[in-house]
């Protein structure tokens, strides 16, 4: 076997293969871990919902170590003052597209656009989430992108980058003939799309196998558009083959029917699901399944609308949605905040989504949960919550999100795994 791979690959390939059998190096003596204490006059405890005054994090690596007031600082510690600011943990959004700016022209962006120009644009959209202070993200298709979202989630990951952590769907699977773009020539079959394309179970379950092996964390369907796509049956392949390597399943549903029918199918989150009904809402609330109801998008439409009848309709719209936000949180179901970017100017605007969730009736530290605590147990990270063993993802803004929770649009501080990426806290006071 070892004489046929010296044919085909070089040597210094050969050689990673099969590293394992070569002696162990000496053990390095183990670095201390650097420890740093955050100090701000308040910070938010998102389960209690209370403010801690005199508020001190300890950080030891990329973990936290301790929170609470007036906490001792050990003497070797970097101390990052922050004076009248408030501490939150990392803002989490759990429904974007990095890898997407379409600039209000989706088939023009897929025609004329690389996948390595694509790959750049989301290293740019993902500094600006990250700066924005959303420091994890769940990104659910790379909208024509390929897998170039799996290489920005790793660049991120070595350090290539700036940007969150991230979660990501890679393709995406629609029903054959039933994603963006539309209208395209029947001339041009090999025109590109924004999804993986099947029909029938057996290429459904194809896709997610590929999509798994080429680095998916999380599978994306499409179960409707205008109307039910994909089949029950189609649906159930997905799960099943997705759910035997661990990993969750995203259903895009906006209709009644494509609602019930992902939930019936056993999926772990709808997105959108703007249409659903009370029984479906009921059976989410039963069987576990997420809403993430990226309601900010349709107020974005709404407020940005050029004409009477996109007004009237976008109106009309986010009235159905609130009504069913409402009965969703009424019932209990599990939601988790996010705001949809595709559009250049929408990425780093995701703290929208928390103002639109307040517009529906949520309270702000609901909605700040839905982007903290309730967005972490979906993506199961250490996340969301500045606690002990945590990683230390913090933000501070000088508002009070309790009352005013636009200033989640205006974060002065963000730190990631312990890491300073933004402060401009003194110049924001000194500017004041």
């Amino acid at each position: 076997m070892t004489g046929n791979l010296t044919r085909i690959l070089p040597a210094a390939a050969v050689a990673l293969l099969f590293s394992g059998s070569a002696p162990a190096r000496a053990a390095e003596t183990p670095k201390q871990a650097q420890q740093t204490a955050v100090l701000a006059a308040h910070l938010l405890d998102v389960r209690s919902g209370s403010l801690i005054n005199g508020a001190v994090v300890l950080i030891e690596g990329d973990r936290i170590k301790a929170v609470g007031a007036g906490l001792a600082i050990p003497q070797e510690a970097k101390v990052i003052d922050l004076g009248g600011a408030t501490l939150l943990p990392g803002l989490i959004d759990c429904h974007t597209h990095l890898m997407a700016s379409s600039g209000g022209n989706f088939s023009l962006m897929l025609l004329t656009k690389s996948q390595a120009y694509r790959a750049l644009e989301g290293a740019s959209n993902a500094r600006r989430t990250l700066m924005a202070g959303f420091t994890s993200v769940r990104d659910v298709e790379s909208e024509g992108a390929g897998y170039a979202d799996v290489a920005l989630r790793d660049a991120i990951n070595r350090g290539l980058v700036e940007g969150p952590r991230m979660k990501v769907a890679t393709r995406g699977i629609a029903a054959l003939g039933q994603y963006s773009p539309f209208g395209v020539s029947p001339d041009l079959p090999e025109f590109p799309r924004g999804a993986q394309m099947v029909s029938g179970v057996e290429e459904a379950r194809k896709a997610v196998r590929e999509q798994i092996g080429n680095g998916a964390d999380l599978i994306k369907i499409y179960a409707d558009w205008s109307f039910p796509t994909l089949t029950i049956e189609e649906m159930r392949v997905i799960v099943e083959e997705a759910h035997k390597a661990g990993r969750a399943v995203a259903a895009h549903a906006t209709t009644t029917e494509g609602i019930r029918n992902a939930v019936n199918a056993g999926v772990d989150t709808i997105e959108h699901g703007w249409r659903a009904d009370r029984a479906t809402l009921e059976m989410m609330k039963q069987k576990g399944v997420w809403l993430i109801a990226t309601h900010g998008y349709q107020v974005d439409s709404l407020v940005n609308a050029k004409d009477d009848a996109t007004r009237k309709r976008m109106s009309e719209a986010v009235k159905s949605a609130e009504k069913t936000l409402q009965t969703a949180r009424a019932l209990g179901v599990k939601m988790a905040a996010g705001y949809d970017p595709f559009e250049s100017q929408m990425h780093g605007a995701n703290a929208r989504e928390l103002a639109a969730l307040t517009s529906a009736g949520f309270t702000n530290l609901e909605a700040i949960r839905a982007a903290t605590i309730n967005a972490a147990e979906l993506l199961g990270w250490e996340v969301g919550a500045l606690e002990a063993g945590k990683f230390a993802d913090m933000i501070a803004t000088l508002a009070n999100p309790l009352s005013d929770i636009t200033g989640l649009e205006r974060v002065y501080f963000v730190m990631k795994g312990g890491v300073v990426v933004k402060d401009e806290y003194k110049a924001t006071i000194q500017a004041k």
